[in-house]
């Protein structure tokens, strides 16, 4: 099973298979590769999986992702 998070490109950087985005994930910013995305840019929420934008998203989808991984950490924490 993959699973990919999603995040906001705060910039971007490169061109083709160089390019990459300094990605906010709820706080947490991480540098992510945007081959596979050309059409992603400033502003757009991607999901990533390993450090690779594999697809764009809209915000509201976004939204909705954040809020189960949020809801399955309280879940694992109401477990323990």
């Amino acid at each position: 099973m993959c699973l990919a998070i999603p995040g906001c490109i705060l910039s971007t950087t490169g061109d083709d298979f160089s390019r990459s985005a300094r990605v906010d994930f709820g706080g947490v910013i991480r540098e992510v590769n945007l081959a596979f995305t050309p059409e992603a840019h400033i502003g757009d929420y991607i999901l990533v999986h390993v450090g690779i934008a594999i697809a764009t998203i809209d915000e509201e989808e976004a939204a909705r992702v954040l809020a189960a991984l949020a809801s399955l950490n309280e879940l694992a924490a109401e477990s323990s």
